[in-house]
């Protein structure tokens, strides 16, 4: 996985953070998605900032992970969320999302 990647969310999808939880509707196709806890703190950050090594960094000393461990697990849950059509991941060049 590329750190250097920026995280955009997809057009069509909105979420709710109920419980400390995150619920995602993707309105196009109308199915839900749910994310725990951890899964919620990534998808605040993804909407703060987009910024995968921030996010990579943040969660490394928010949590007690293996590094490894960390950049497997975010990048199954980026692979699933951008083949889900939640998210996409873009090179990092200065370019904001669109």
């Amino acid at each position: 996985m590329n750190l250097n990647q920026r995280i955009c969310l997809a057009p069509q999808i909105i979420s709710q953070e109920v419980a400390g939880e995150t619920v995602i509707l993707d309105i196009e196709s109308e199915n839900y998605f749910g994310l725990g806890a951890v899964g919620t703190r990534i998808w605040q950050m993804i909407q703060e900032h987009g910024d995968l090594h921030r996010i990579y960094n943040t969660l490394l000393k928010e949590y007690e992970v293996d590094e490894m461990q960390l950049l497997n697990d975010l990048e199954a849950l980026l692979t699933e969320a951008s083949d889900r059509g939640l998210i996409t991941l873009q090179d990092t060049n200065g370019n904001s999302c669109v």
